[in-house]
């Protein structure tokens, strides 16, 4: 039989990269524009929604980094669930995770690295073309993460540091550029149109949630992390703090490249326009073909996670087929077979991102995967933070109660802003996750393995 146990392969700048690389990058380019537009172009609204954001997921990270240095087994946030609430709750967060969270965010990464390839290439967003090329960079990040687990690592630490030159770049001269033509005061000033929503603060706090999200997914190498428990809080809650920094300094440095008005006309090509205008044509272009990468990096770090997510559930003798699931090969180390499931959801979630969030071809089921089911976690956070609460009874106060009382303000504000922001969508989508969980009860016995 192969050997089941995953070996610890990854260093702490491995583990920094997974926190910092999958959550920094891609929500900044992508949500920049949907929260401008959200706010009818007011940054002061826009700035106080990034900051909400940001704290509420240094909030959850930092509970999370307590957790990690007490739990050090095999599949992550699915073993905090297990010890914070039961293994029963674990297997159905796991499930979720597995069948919606993990390959809805891969699928929706490798479409926004599609999209902005397309942009460079000057094709459609939503013509075939461009999901030709989403499912090419699925198959290519599966073959990396399943094939070359180490390369895999290492790409995630190459992508991270080159991701950081465009948006470092933007907010340092961007903002110095900014202030010394008075285009970043301007921008201030000026609101450019009327609000486009009901409740333009809480629509701007949830689609940064898509932007501070993929944490979490560090969390699932921790059994191949060396000195987890010193190493994953200082990943953690180190890194998230240094992303919501860089995008401050980002998004105030955009600021100061064109109008608000015309980064909401401009759409997916808001990002290269602005990157044009403060470094020139040539190196703006050169600029943005990073930015491309910074995605890639992200969708990466992603499929990092979403190969992994059936081996979680098989290792604890659940979920489906578990002795196929729970097999690692020799060769590479990697639970294969769970990988090729990652691959396949990330696929169907990756149409279903195209076909019915922007074709809007699905009739009423268009919720936008690529913030829902982030919401959806933090929802599902909130027992585990209050389990925690209950059994820890060794931890300090600020331990034990303060920092995962912070945790739950953030996430039940994070529900609230999904209501708010969504409305009917939230209805069709708990469609489809109650039709997941109840699936899910039919391999939530446990088997040998």
């Amino acid at each position: 039989m192969a050997d089941k146990h995953l070996t610890e392969k990854y260093g702490l700048p491995t583990a920094m990269a997974m926190a910092v690389g999958i959550v920094i990058g891609s929500g900044i380019f992508f949500k920049a524009e949907k929260i401008l537009n959200a706010t009818g172009g007011d940054l002061r609204i826009g700035i106080l929604a990034w900051v909400i954001g940001g704290l509420i997921a240094i909030a959850s990270a930092c509970a999370f980094a307590v957790m990690a240095t007490r739990y050090d087994t095999v599949g992550g946030v699915v073993d905090y669930a297990e010890a914070t609430v039961n293994k029963t709750y674990g297997y159905y967060l796991g499930w979720m995770l597995t069948i919606i969270y993990y390959p809805a965010l891969t699928g929706c990464l490798a479409w926004v690295s599609a999209r902005y390839t397309c942009v460079l290439l000057g094709y459609s967003i939503v013509g075939g073309e461009c999901m030709t090329i989403t499912m090419f960079y699925l198959v290519t990040l599966y073959f990396i993460s399943s094939i070359a687990p180490k390369l895999a690592g290492k790409l995630q630490v190459s992508l991270t540091i080159i991701k950081l030159v465009p948006i470092l770049l933007m907010g340092i001269i961007g903002t110095f550029v900014g202030l010394s033509n008075g285009m970043t005061a301007q921008n201030f000033t000026a609101v450019s149109v009327d609000m486009a929503v009901d409740n333009p603060l809480f629509t701007a706090v949830a689609a940064t949630a898509f932007a501070f999200e993929g944490w979490i997914i560090a969390t699932s190498i921790n059994a191949e992390l060396k000195n987890a428990k010193r190493n994953l809080p200082i990943a953690l809650a180190g890194g998230v703090t240094a992303v919501v920094v860089i995008y401050l300094l980002y998004y105030i440095g955009i600021a100061g490249a064109v109008p608000n008005a015309v980064m909401m006309a401009s759409g997916e090509d808001g990002a290269r326009l602005a990157f044009s205008t403060i470094f020139g044509e040539v190196a703006g272009t050169g600029l943005f073909i990073f930015v491309v990468l910074s995605c890639l990096g992200t969708c990466n770090g992603l499929m990092m996670g979403c190969t992994r997510g059936m081996y979680a559930l098989a290792c604890r003798g659940r979920g489906l087929a578990p002795k196929t699931m729970s097999r690692i090969d020799p060769i590479t180390n990697m639970p294969n077979n769970s990988a090729v499931f990652g691959l396949l959801m990330s696929a169907i979630w990756a149409a279903y991102f195209f076909f019915g969030v922007l074709m809007n071809a699905l009739g009423p089921f268009k919720f936008d995967s690529s913030e829902v089911p982030i919401i959806t976690l933090y929802a599902m956070y909130i027992p585990m933070y209050i389990g925690f609460m209950r059994k820890a009874t060794d931890e300090t106060t600020l331990r034990r109660f303060v920092i995962p009382s912070l945790a739950i303000i953030g996430s039940s504000f994070m529900v609230v802003s999904a209501f708010f922001s969504y409305k009917w969508d939230i209805a069709y989508f708990l469609i489809v996750f109650v039709i997941v969980m109840i699936t899910g009860a039919f391999f939530a016995k446990k088997q040998d393995i």
